[in-house]
């Protein structure tokens, strides 16, 4: 029987994933590949911490140039995230004539193109099935499944930290601060949380899965990005009233050659299935011409679900090899990704409806002005909630949903309507999809 070799590069919580699926369910890959896969190297930096796994002996090792300088070794797996040595690792790889997995989601979103030029120049395979939702095998879907199908619209919660704390937020009526601390001490949440928390690894997912869905080069920098530190329970509290709930949505949208692509908290209408999705699970909803709406679930993260999603493209890649294949799939699901006729449009350029809440002065007067300026500006309001007196500093919150309105105008409105001596703090703004 033909024996792949494998190399791993990082044996941290998704290595040590990748070394339990290959030795656990040995067997079982083998029966459907029809050839072994053989993890010949692991090289981390820490190759003494006990990981509960045991290994043969003289796999482990520190050197990194014994996996990718050993001509034995046919598939590397670069586990270690960030952009370097990440982007040499794989780089190197890649021109010694090796196919590679990764689940670096960063690097692709800043240096993707880059890689798989390298890699369809090289005669290798490059695949990233667990860069993106984890164990869900979206980059599958939407390479393979959907292939017949014309993508308009991709929404998504492709981030488990930040999914479960406004799950908490929603549930519990509990501050963020104190929900972000509960997150880290369960391991939900990283002791620096501000590529979560701020939408930064949102926006790396989407980058990849816009460029595959529209057919374009990755473009990171031309995704709007806006994280969920600023909500407080009181909005959460008026989505409820409204029937929404309040998600950190990751959005991409193509209409007439123009891209949206963008990540905020966003209100969506609680009886929506992206809606449901609560705890630390990931969903994609995708709209397609052909097939129409589909709704792809499951653990976004964690040791076994990205492992598994790992292990998935080893086994792929291994098929080419067997069938003496290579760049069988696209990379990014177009065989000629085009930026010449779509461009990725500003966040300015986008029309919603939009959750307003004002802190006002308690006096007469009040909702026709704030009203008066938000229908110069082409606003139109839907619906407008007022509470009573705040006992503390006399003053009340006016809470309005707005129809479908340009963001453009709604900045220029809320510059005026911040300006008036009624107003007593900034005006809290969450972006509405009430057609997902």
């Amino acid at each position: 029987m033909e024996i792949i070799n494998v190399g791993l590069i990082g044996f941290g919580t998704i290595g040590t994933g990748v070394a339990r699926v290959l030795r656990e369910n040995n067997q079982l890959i083998t029966q459907r590949l029809g050839a072994k896969l053989e993890l010949k190297k692991i090289a981390d930096l820490d190759i003494t911490t006990d990981r509960g796994i045991s290994l043969p002996e003289g796999v482990l090792t520190t050197d990194v140039n014994e996996v990718l300088d050993n001509p034995e070794i046919d598939l590397v797996i670069e586990l270690i995230g960030g952009y370097e040595p990440a982007r040499t690792f794989i780089s190197r790889a890649l021109k010694a004539g090796k196919h590679v997995v990764t689940a670096n989601k960063a690097l692709l979103a800043k240096h993707g193109d880059e890689l798989f030029q390298l890699a369809e120049v090289s005669g290798v395979d490059l695949y990233y099935e667990a860069s993106v939702g984890g164990g869900i095998p979206i980059i599958k879907v939407i390479r393979e499944s959907l292939t017949a199908n014309r993508i308009t619209a991709i929404s998504g919660i492709l981030n488990g930290t930040c999914n479960y704390i406004l799950t908490q937020m929603t549930d519990g009526g509990l501050e963020y601060d104190d929900v972000l601390a509960e997150a880290q001490k369960l391991g939900y949440a990283e002791a620096d949380p501000t590529f979560d928390v701020e939408g930064i690894d949102t926006a790396h997912k989407l980058a990849i899965l816009a460029a595959m869905a529209f057919g374009t080069p990755i473009n990171f920098e031309g995704v709007y990005v806006e994280g969920i530190a600023n909500i407080q329970p009181v909005d959460i509290e008026f989505a409820r009233e409204f029937g929404y709930k309040i998600k950190l949505l990751a959005i991409a949208k193509e209409n007439q050659g123009k891209i949206e692509a963008r990540v905020h908290p966003t209100m969506i209408p609680e009886h929506h299935m992206l809606a449901k999705i609560d705890g630390v699970f990931n969903a994609i909803y995708i709209n397609a011409d052909m097939l129409g709406p589909s709704l792809y679930y499951g653990q976004g993260a964690g040791m076994l679900p990205t492992a598994s999603a790992v292990v998935a493209d080893l086994i792929d890649i291994a098929r080419n090899i067997l069938g003496k294949s290579h760049h069988r799939l696209p990379f990014l699901a177009y065989q000629s990704p085009d930026s010449s006729n779509t461009s990725y449009q500003s966040i300015d350029a986008i029309s919603c409806n939009y959750y307003l809440r004002f802190t006002t002065k308690d006096q007469p007067g009040v909702l026709s002005k704030v009203s008066g300026i938000l229908g110069d500006s082409n606003i139109s309001i839907a619906s407008v909630i007022q509470k009573g007196r705040n006992d503390a500093g006399g003053t009340v919150a006016i809470v309005m949903q707005t129809h479908c309105a340009g963001e453009r105008d709604l900045k220029y409105a809320l510059d005026k309507i911040d300006a008036l001596d009624i107003i007593d703090a900034q005006t809290v703004v969450i972006r509405m999809e009430t057609d997902l």
